[in-house]
């Protein structure tokens, strides 16, 4: 055993509206043993994700709720301590639903194997992972896109937008992204060679998509809500499509946006346009090759992909809190443990 202490951080209570750090709390705890069955892994990296802040209310979701005193939940990926399940050996690395903690108990079919010869193996939280699975099964199932069709893709610089990007100039799609800075429109025009990007805090946005998408909006892929979302409404064309998989504009609201009600002007539209508005979670779709693709494009250069480390347990609760306000640049991470790998 490396330590005798496993860190390891719990809701202390429900936030009301945006998160503080006071409604997270670190403890310490023993290293927990693995029983029959069971294997011990060192979290290297801890993913933070939009979706967690729906899992710190007790609100109806999709999923039950992190219960106040429980473990933060969250993708981690590690290594292998002690194993009592067969298949894997201490030195594996491992990525699976580890939590916010240094180290973490798995059974049957908790975890899955990671090749570090694949890519770095940081990815499997991102670009091989739930974000760029999102992102593939999203498009396939629900945005078809075909070429000379115009998509537009709210958080343009994050792991699901910047894949949604990428996948539909594959396509042949002329591809608009919105991101929330210069420098991250910069990056999503310059390194993953969207056709345009656009800064949604600028004040003439809504007339700067609209210049950007002169015969309209064929594909709307909804990360963020909000502001983006009103301006895209009135471009998009007849029977455009709108996968839905994060509102993050909004996570953080104790009430309904001030204004009058929008609703009959949405259910309008979708009717007279004949939009598709479909809300999906990535287990709702088999993967089916996507790992096999992915890995593949990263190879040959086709897909790129940003990551933005923190240093150190204790740093996730502020991590996440700037994460649900826009302030990281690519895949958030948290490096829990040195990466034995680099």
């Amino acid at each position: 055993m490396t330590a005798e202490i496993n860190r390891r951080i719990v809701l202390a209570a429900r936030p009301q509206g945006r998160p503080a750090a006071a409604d997270f709390r670190l403890e310490e705890a023993p290293v927990p043993e693995p029983g029959p069955g069971q294997m011990l892994c060192r979290t290297i990296y801890l993913s933070l994700d939009p979706y967690m802040r729906g899992r710190m209310s007790d609100a109806p979701s999709y999923t039950k709720p992190v219960q106040v005193g429980e473990v933060m939940v969250g993708g981690t990926v590690g290594q292998v301590v002690r194993s009592n399940l067969d298949g894997f050996a201490p030195g594996d690395f491992v990525v699976g639903p580890g939590g916010w903690q240094d180290y973490a108990v798995f059974g049957e079919g908790e975890a899955q194997k990671v090749d570090p010869g694949v890519a770095p193996i940081s990815t499997t939280l991102g670009v091989l992972g739930m974000p760029g699975q999102t992102a593939y099964v999203g498009l396939r199932e629900i945005g078809r896109p075909s070429a000379g069709e115009t998509l537009v893709v709210a958080a343009a610089s994050g792991p699901v937008g910047s894949m949604v990007g990428q996948i539909a100039k594959f396509r042949g799609c002329r591809v608009v992204g919105v991101a929330g800075s210069k420098a991250k429109c910069d990056y999503v025009r310059g390194e993953l060679g969207f056709d345009a990007c656009l800064d949604h805090r600028a004040p003439d946005f809504e007339d700067a998509l609209r210049a950007a998408c002169p015969d309209g909006i064929d594909l709307y892929w909804e990360n963020v809500g909000g502001r983006v979302f009103e301006a895209v409404l009135p471009l998009l064309n007849e029977f455009a499509r709108v996968p839905v998989c994060g509102l993050v504009a909004w996570y953080n609201a104790t009430e309904l946006p001030p204004g009058p009600d929008r609703t009959p002007l949405l259910l309008r539209r979708t009717l007279v346009r004949r939009l598709t508005i479909r809300g999906f979670i990535v287990w709702d779709f088999e993967p089916g090759d996507f790992v096999n693709d992915v890995a593949e494009w990263i190879r040959d250069g086709r897909v790129r992909y940003r990551e933005d480390i923190r240093e150190g347990l204790e740093n996730a609760p502020a991590a996440l809190i700037g994460l649900l306000e826009g302030e990281n640049f690519g895949k958030l991470l948290v490096r829990v443990a040195p990466d034995p790998t680099r």
